[in-house]
């Protein structure tokens, strides 16, 4: 299906973006929504203490998005331009050399897991009280991983050859079975918080079959054959460099996490903890519709980008810059306007709900700059561009926020660790912008003769 691929160099611009970016933010969103839903149970089943238990877990859980999260969005980057350029054999070999990874490094980061379970959990900020939910939670969890780490990675893969839809349904599918499963397993059969661990494990399972399936179905342009699993170094080194940046965003946010949660212990107590968990499931509900748009954006910059379309790319970048931050600027608004109802949402505990207020307003005071931040190492990832990606998804949690979480909590106790947030959220939009403008010929087109003949084409 060579054409599902092509029409990304030919269709209209708007039209593609929102025909790629709508069913991902709509994937998303339903993510999103799962694991609120997923948090309400939780909150409900088995209190405040099981969702501290699920924060305390949730770096583990980040550590292998990150990974398979690199794998996918730096092949997908690889396989995107590969298929701009006409370069099919490229495109499947790279799609080869992702599955392997996938299992080798699932398969031992699972077992590590495993083996390390509670020394890990008290690195990651666990008190004596949160561990036995914790270890029951995140130890049926591990289990599952090969299929979480298969579903996510090849999911990026779907989306970079322009089929989102199919994305999206793997997105819909595993959210909704999760939804589903997770009161079974917790209420019919009692299960506490390990019935939550099951629901996402058997959701996550089903995903993975339906996505493999997908491959033989004839619907895809990528094929899988063994003799492309065989590692090729060059497409591996190619992948990794440029999933590094994605690796690097999702792996100092577990690092920076460990940290929140062992300065939260301290300054705050587990219910602090809890806080910050329902927090960020406000922040993937609210902010998630961006990383839709992201992705919508990155096989159209790719795939144009390696046919050598400068303005298409242009013209991409510019309307999924303003899409996202019309997004993040709605966000903004919604949090500033019901901080108390959007916590009531997930506990009825008067004191999580009072800390909550507060720190919402105060970790989403500067969050219409995420669009923009999130936009720009995007297209540092579609071009392939893995030094300037690495940078940008480094910055704001490695530079700026953790200092800032260790620095602020000395002077202003537990506001100053709801206050770093912003402050990294204004040093990133900073140094986006000075990215922006040192590369600005990748985002904006000089040259007025393209402009003109690719604006004739599109009115013939």
């Amino acid at each position: 299906m060579k054409q599902q691929s092509e029409r990304l160099g030919r269709d209209p611009i708007p039209q593609l973006l929102v025909s790629l970016a709508v069913p991902a933010s709509v994937g998303m969103l339903v993510m999103a929504l799962h694991s609120v839903i997923d948090t309400i149970y939780i909150a409900r089943g088995v209190g405040t203490i099981g969702v501290a238990a699920v924060a305390i877990s949730f770096p583990v859980q980040m550590i292998f998005l990150a990974l398979s999260g690199a794998l996918g969005i730096g092949g997908g980057s690889v396989i995107s331009r590969a298929l701009g350029a006409n370069d099919l054999e490229k495109a499947n070999r790279a799609f080869g050399n992702i599955l392997s990874m996938v299992l080798v490094v699932s398969f031992i980061g699972a077992l590590l897991g495993l083996i390390y379970l509670t020394p890990m959990l008290k690195l990651f900020g666990s008190s004596v009280t949160i561990m036995p939910y914790a270890r029951d939670y995140l130890g049926i969890i591990l289990y599952g991983t090969i299929s979480f780490a298969f579903g996510f990675s090849v999911n990026n893969i779907v989306r970079a050859e322009g089929n989102a839809k199919t994305a999206m349904l793997s997105m819909i599918m595993s959210s909704v079975l999760n939804i589903l499963f997770t009161p079974v397993f917790m209420f019919a059969l009692n299960m506490g918080i390990r019935g939550a661990a099951y629901g996402t494990v058997a959701a996550q399972g089903i995903t993975a079959v339906y996505l493999f399936l997908y491959f033989f179905s004839g619907r895809s342009s990528l094929i899988i054959r063994l003799r492309y699993l065989t590692p090729r170094y060059d497409l591996i080194r190619e992948i990794l460099a440029v999933g590094a940046s994605a690796f690097a965003r999702q792996g100092s946010a577990s690092v920076m996490l460990i940290i929140a949660n062992n300065l939260l212990i301290y300054y705050g107590g587990d219910l602090a903890i809890a806080v910050l968990g329902i927090i960020h499931r406000v922040m993937m509900f609210t902010l998630m519709p961006i990383l839709g748009v992201v992705q919508g954006m990155l096989p159209l910059v790719g795939f144009n980008y390696g046919a050598r379309k400068k303005v298409r790319v242009n013209e991409s970048i510019i309307l999924s810059m303003k899409v996202s931050t019309f997004i993040a600027f709605g966000a903004f608004l919604l949090v500033m306007a019901i901080p108390g109802p959007l916590m009531m949402v997930f506990t009825t505990d008067p004191a999580a709900i009072e800390m909550g207020r507060s720190a919402l307003r105060i970790m989403f005071a500067l969050s219409m700059t995420v669009g923009m931040q999130m936009i720009t190492g995007g297209v540092f990832q579609a071009l392939g561009k893995a030094r300037e990606a690495f940078i940008l998804s480094l910055a704001r949690q490695v530079l700026f926020l953790i200092p800032l979480l260790i620095l602020l909590p000395l002077m202003f106790d537990l506001t100053g660790i709801w206050l770093a947030f912003p402050l990294a959220d204004l040093f990133s939009f900073i140094l986006a912008l000075w990215l922006i403008r040192r590369h600005r010929g990748y985002f904006f087109s000089n040259n007025e003769k393209l402009k003109a003949a690719h604006l004739a084409v599109k009115r013939s």
